[in-house]
């Protein structure tokens, strides 16, 4: 009998210990259901149009930031902030297109030069206290319209009270912030740090690894038109960075409520960019482009890469594309292009204008292999 009773007891002791682990379980791990969705998940709906001439698509826009109370006018696209396409050759070339070029932050003061036209380029800066002391140089130097902030793991206390310090000493500076990929986020960094626009977007670039390293990310598109949402109602504006591989992508993200659009691979391995040139030896070009959190960049601008680290950025060779007008044209074009598809006079107008639907197949890829193609 006593036996039976210590039996019972244990079995009861065995039970107990499962059910509170169980409920830790439970309470500790959460799964968010609903399919969220890449660029390459979906299309935009043609519709009924009036525009007869992709000429008729105004791609420009006006702004008036939410904190700087600036107003800028010019067509939201933005170079992103790595040492590759962050050139001063890139923004000598997309200033002409009212396109904006986010230098990168390697660059030391006496190279900036006195010309640069502050509509059309961003200061990059990251949030140590080198950083500070440089971005206050700087701030002398050139006094600029647009400050990114960046960092690529934007939810942390210690990047959201430099953006607050920023706003502190430069009430009237347009400040880009990021990284983060929520709308709880994006609410923090519009009203409590006071950032312009919220650089959003974790994992999607083309040389990024962090996905792959971490875990962590969140699909693009829905990246767009979940941030946008928020900052919409707060009058903030959002860039959405990375995803984008061709012109089609960028008029998705516009589609999906982004309000600038950063590129980084599409404005990679030009006359412009940044990045070594390779020739091989049957005499092809290429020029390297990378991630800023790789081992090459972080050998060239840190001295290698810190024992507590891993690299989150790819290293690759880019085909040489040339001069990047043409790419800017390509991609202009093909977003006026879609202007006419869905009757979308102004670039503003694209996401009242976007219908999209889920595929499972974006192109038909019969001839997508290399033996289908010709030689130049």
């Amino acid at each position: 009998m006593f036996c039976n009773y210590r039996r019972i007891k244990l079995i009861k002791n065995i039970v107990k210990y499962f059910i509170v682990n169980v409920n830790i379980i439970i309470y500790t791990m959460k799964i968010e259901y609903g399919v969220k969705f890449d660029f390459q998940d979906l299309l935009i709906k043609p519709k009924r149009s009036n525009l007869s001439s992709r000429s008729e698509v105004d791609l420009e826009r006006e702004f008036t930031f939410l904190h700087s109370k600036r107003t800028w006018k010019g067509i939201p696209i933005l170079s992103a902030n790595m040492d590759t396409t962050g050139t001063f050759e890139m923004y000598r070339e997309l200033s002409k297109h009212k396109i904006i070029t986010c230098l990168h932050k390697h660059y030391s003061i006496e190279e900036y030069p006195d010309d640069l036209n502050p509509n059309y380029y961003a200061l990059g800066t990251g949030i140590n206290q080198k950083d500070w002391i440089k971005l206050i140089a700087l701030m002398e130097k050139l006094n600029p319209y647009f400050l990114v902030i960046d960092v690529a793991n934007g939810y942390s206390s210690k990047f959201v009270n430099f953006c607050k310090k920023v706003r502190e000493h430069y009430p009237k500076l347009t400040i880009i912030a990021g990284n983060v990929a929520t709308s709880d986020m994006v609410q923090e960094l519009l009203l409590s740090a006071k950032v312009d626009i919220v650089k959003c977007g974790i994992g999607s670039g083309s040389v990024c690894s962090t996905r792959l390293k971490t875990g962590v990310g969140y699909p693009q598109a829905s990246v767009c038109m979940e941030c946008s949402e928020v900052a919409n109602g707060l009058r903030g504006h959002i860039v959405s960075d990375g995803g984008c591989r061709l012109p089609g992508d960028v008029a998705k993200a516009f589609g999906a409520g982004a309000h600038f659009v950063m590129c980084g691979g599409m404005f990679s391995g030009h006359l412009e960019s940044g990045g070594d040139l390779i020739e091989d030896e049957d005499g092809n070009k290429f020029k390297t482009f990378y991630g800023m959190s790789s081992s090459l960049a972080q050998k060239k601008h840190h001295g290698g890469m810190a024992s507590y680290r891993s690299s989150e950025g790819k290293i690759k060779k880019i085909p040489y594309k040339g001069p990047v007008k043409s790419t800017v044209m390509d991609l202009l074009g093909g977003m006026r292009s879609t202007g006419t598809y869905i009757g979308a006079q102004r670039l503003k107008d694209f996401p009242k204008c976007t219908t999209f639907i889920q595929v499972n197949r974006q192109v038909n890829e019969v001839y997508s292999h290399p033996l289908f193609n010709l030689k130049n």
